[in-house]
């Protein structure tokens, strides 16, 4: 079953978020707390949302989708991005990663989105084997770029006036 997540989710939630990190070789950067997802999720303005997948026989969640809108000013629409698709180990293999990009494909079409994206790294080949079986389009000529922690203070520092937060 797949459905909406509910502030009691929050939880599972964060644990499958430390689940993923250790997988993707990264678990000392997954530092969010229940708090910080409680809010995100579910405050007065949610940055995300999320969807939880349940195993229709025992109830367990066995993973779950984060995603957030985002804009095109190319296509004047709004989109999807796919922030993390994580299905537990036991789990994989019973439909549950399809059954959720499914359902975020459904809220897509659903709200008049244009575009549904996600990143994937470069060495997650089952990851990328599965997203091409679905016929999603990898897009290499695009490089990811990030600022965080010290050059992203400093870039921050050299704002106009007029500008500063």
């Amino acid at each position: 079953m797949i459905r909406a997540a509910t502030v009691n989710d929050v939880a599972d939630i964060r644990a499958m978020v430390r689940e993923l990190a250790a997988y993707e070789r990264a678990v000392e950067q997954a530092r969010a707390t229940e708090e910080q997802l409680r809010e995100a999720l579910f405050g007065e303005r949610p940055a995300a949302y999320a969807l939880i997948a349940e195993d229709d026989g025992t109830g367990e969640t066995v993973g779950y989708a984060l995603w957030f809108p985002r804009f095109s000013t190319w296509t004047g629409t709004r989109g999807m991005h796919l922030e993390d698709l994580y299905v537990r180990p036991t789990a994989r293999g019973g439909g549950y990663g399809k059954a959720l990009l499914a359902s975020l494909a459904a809220i897509c079409r659903r709200d008049g989105f244009e575009r549904f994206e996600w990143w994937v790294l470069d060495w997650n080949e089952p990851a990328i084997g599965f997203y091409k079986s679905l016929g999603a389009e990898l897009l290499e000529e695009w490089t990811v770029c990030r600022l965080s922690g010290t050059p992203l203070d400093d870039l921050a520092a050299q704002a106009p006036g007029a500008a500063q937060p």
